[in-house]
C-alpha cells in the first residue's frame, strides 16, 4: 500500500474519532472515508486495535516532530524551551490523542491500547513500528528533555537536564490544569530566570 493511502485512513480515522467514541468508529466507515476497501484496511493494520495503534504512533510522532520545530528556532536557550512548552501545551489542548499519551489519562471516548508492545506479524514496516512500545508519560518528558540537551547543549549538561525536565513537567502541568493570564510562556520564562543564560 502507498504511505499515501494510509495516511488517508489515518486521518478518516482521526476524523470519526472526533465525531464519536473510538467504540463506535467502524471500521467499514473509515474504509469508505479513505476511499478505500474495507480489506484493503485490515491488510494495512490488521485489526481495529492495530489501526488504534497506528493512530497513537503517528499523533506521537506529529507532537514530536513539533517539539523539534520549537527547539530548531534560531533563538535563546530560554526561547526555544518556552516554545517547546507552549507547542506542548497547545496541542493537547486541541488534540485529545495527545493529551491521553502526555498525561496517561485515558477516557472512554477514545482508544486506549496497551503501551508495550504487541505481537506482530504485518508485512508493512509503518504497522510493525505501531506495533512495538508506545512511549507513556514518563517516556515522553524523557524523550523531550534528551532532545532540548541535545539541541540546546551547555556547559553543565546536568543542570541543563534538570531545567529541560522542569519545563516539561510545567507544560504538562499547564495541560492538566490550564493556566491564568499570561499562560504557559510566562510560567516556564518565570522559572527559567534564574536556571538558564539569556
Amino acid at each position: 500500500m502507498m504511505p499515501a493511502a494510509r495516511e488517508s485512513l489515518l486521518d478518516a480515522a482521526y476524523t470519526a474519532l472526533a465525531r464519536r467514541p473510538w467504540s463506535a468508529v467502524r471500521m467499514v466507515d473509515v474504509a469508505a472515508a479513505a476511499g478505500v476497501s474495507r480489506q484493503t484496511l485490515y491488510n494495512e493494520f490488521g485489526s481495529k486495535e492495530g489501526l488504534a495503534r497506528a493512530l497513537v504512533r503517528r499523533e506521537a510522532d506529529g507532537y514530536l516532530a513539533g517539539v523539534d520545530r520549537a527547539l530548531a528556532t534560531p533563538s535563546d536557550a530560554r526561547d526555544r524551551l518556552t516554545a517547546a512548552a507552549e507547542w506542548t501545551a497547545g496541542l493537547a489542548r486541541d488534540n485529545a490523542l495527545v493529551r491521553a499519551m502526555l498525561t496517561g489519562c485515558w477516557n472512554e471516548r477514545l482508544p486506549s491500547p496497551t503501551l508495550s508492545a504487541v505481537p506482530s506479524s504485518s508485512a508493512v514496516p509503518a504497522q510493525r513500528r505501531a506495533d512495538g512500545p508506545l512511549p507513556s508519560p514518563g517516556d515522553f518528558v524523557a524523550i523531550v528533555r534528551d532532545r532540548a540537551v541535545v539541541v540546546l547543549a551547555g556547559p553543565d549538561t546536568a543542570e541543563l537536564a534538570r531545567s529541560c525536565e522542569l519545563v516539561v513537567r510545567l507544560a504538562l502541568s499547564c495541560v492538566a490544569a490550564p493556566p491564568g493570564e499570561g499562560g504557559v510562556a510566562d510560567l516556564v520564562r518565570s522559572a527559567l530566570h534564574r536556571q538558564l543564560p539569556g
